[in-house]
C-alpha cells in the first residue's frame, strides 16, 4: 500500500535574515504557518535560529524549541548541516571561499576547520535524536571535484583515492548517527563529490552499504544535469529519506549548453526557478515517491534567479499540498468485484 507524503514545509535558510519576521525562530516559524507552512527544516548553521552546541546537550532546549514550533503551528522536519557537511571534505582549490562557512578561528587553518565541522555533524546526531528526529540533511563534501572534467588526463587512481578519502572521513560520523538512529540523507549536488547516481553508489560501495548513507532527493540538480530525475527515484527509492522540492530550467542555445559559460545565475542556461516556474515534472515525481512509500516531509528549498523570495515561500505551501497524493485505500475498481470463486476461476481457464 502507498504512503502519503508529509507537507507542506520549507527549509528556512535561504529566508533567516536580521530583520523581523526571519530574525528569530519564534518569529520564522510564525511566519512560515502563516503561509501554509506545515513543517520547517531548520539550518543548524544559522545561530539566531538554533543553537547546535546546546541542542546537543540538553533535552531540555530541545524541547522549548520543538515548543516554539508547536506554538507557532509547525514541526520540525530535519535537522540541516549542510554547510558543516560541506566542511567535511574540501579541496585546497576552495580553501578560502568555504572558510566563510566556518568560525574565523580556524580560517586558514583546514585541518582544524575539517576537526571542527566533524564535531559539528556529531553534535546534530545527538540533537536529532533530543527532538525525536530520524532524518538529518547534509552535503559530503568533495576532493574530487576539480577534476570532474577529464582533462588533462586524470592518473590512475586519483578518483579512487578520492572517494576511499571521503569514505574514511565519513565513516565514522555516520556510526554515531547510526548510534543515534538518524539518517544523514546526502543532497546529491554539483560541487559534491556525490553529484549524480553513479558517484553515490561510488560513495556507498567504498562504506560498505552503510545503512545511514542516505538520500535528500532534489530533483532541480538532476534537471541541471540533464539526468532522468523519475527513473532516479526507480532506482534509489531506498535509500531516499528526504526530499527537496525545489525548480529548475534548462534552455540550452547554440552560445551555452550544461556549463553555461560562468555566467551568472540569470544568465545561465541551467538556472534554479520558483516552484511552478520551471521545468521540473513534479507530478510525477510525487506520484513514484508515493507509490514507493515515501512518507517522510516534502520540503521547499526556494532559490530563483528572478523571482522575489516572498513571493515564492507564498506560492510553495500551495503548490506543495497541490501535489501531494492523499493515498486511497482502496482499488477504483474494487466496486466490480466479488468474492473469490476457485471452481470459477478453474472454469474461466478451462481447467
Amino acid at each position: 500500500m502507498a504512503t502519503t507524503i508529509k507537507g507542506s514545509a520549507i527549509f528556512l535558510a535561504q529566508f533567516a535574515g536580521d530583520a523581523a519576521p526571519f530574525d528569530t525562530l519564534p518569529n520564522i516559524t510564525k511566519w512560515a504557518a502563516d503561509h501554509g507552512y506545515k513543517g520547517v527544516q531548520i539550518p543548524t548553521f544559522v545561530g539566531s535560529l538554533f543553537d547546535l552546541d546546546k541542542a546537543a546537550e540538553s533535552k531540555t532546549y530541545c524541547d522549548e524549541v520543538k515548543g516554539i514550533c508547536a506554538d507557532s503551528g509547525v514541526e520540525i522536519t530535519e535537522l540541516s548541516t549542510h554547510l558543516q557537511g560541506q566542511l567535511v571534505a574540501v579541496h585546497p582549490a576552495y580553501d578560502s571561499q568555504f572558510d566563510a562557512f566556518a568560525p574565523a578561528s580556524v580560517h586558514g587553518n583546514p585541518k582544524a576547520r575539517q576537526a571542527w565541522a566533524v564535531d559539528q555533524m556529531l553534535k546534530a546526531a545527538v540533537a536529532s535524536r533530543n527532538l525525536g528526529l530520524d532524518v538529518s540533511v547534509s552535503f559530503p563534501g568533495s576532493l574530487a571535484f576539480p577534476y570532474i572534467y577529464p582533462w588533462p588526463q586524470r592518473p590512475a587512481g586519483l578518483i579512487e583515492e578520492a572517494f576511499a578519502e571521503l569514505a574514511r572521513r565519513w565513516k565514522p560520523i555516520l556510526d554515531t548517527y547510526e548510534d543515534q538512529g538518524v539518517d544523514v540523507a546526502f543532497e546529491i549536488h554539483p560541487g559534491e563529490d556525490v553529484f549524480d547516481g553513479v558517484t553515490f553508489e561510488m560513495f556507498l560501495e567504498q562504506l560498505k552499504g552503510h545503512k545511514r548513507c542516505m538520500i535528500n532527493y532534489d530533483p532541480s540538480h538532476f534537471l541541471l544535469q540533464q539526468m532522468d530525475y523519475l527513473a532516479f527515484i526507480d532506482i534509489y527509492h531506498e535509500r531516499i529519506s528526504a526530499f527537496h522540492v525545489k525548480d529548475a530550467e534548462f534552455n540550452p542555445d547554440g552560445r551555452q549548453g550544461v556549463y553555461s559559460g560562468y555566467q551568472s545565475w540569470e544568465n545561465r542556461a541551467g538556472r534554479f526557478r520558483s516552484l511552478g516556474d520551471g521545468q521540473v515534472d513534479f507530478a510525477g515525481i510525487f506520484s513514484k515517491l508515493s507509490k514507493y512509500n515515501y512518507d517522510s516531509w516534502a520540503v521547499l528549498e526556494w532559490e530563483c534567479c528572478l523571482k522575489h523570495p516572498e513571493q515564492g515561500a507564498a506560492e510553495g505551501a500551495p503548490f506543495i499540498s497541490d501535489h501531494i497524493i492523499q493515498v486511497t485505500e482502496k482499488a477504483f475498481d474494487d466496486f466490480a468485484g466479488g468474492e473469490t470463486d476457485a471452481a470459477q476461476i478453474k472454469a474461466m481457464l478451462g481447467l
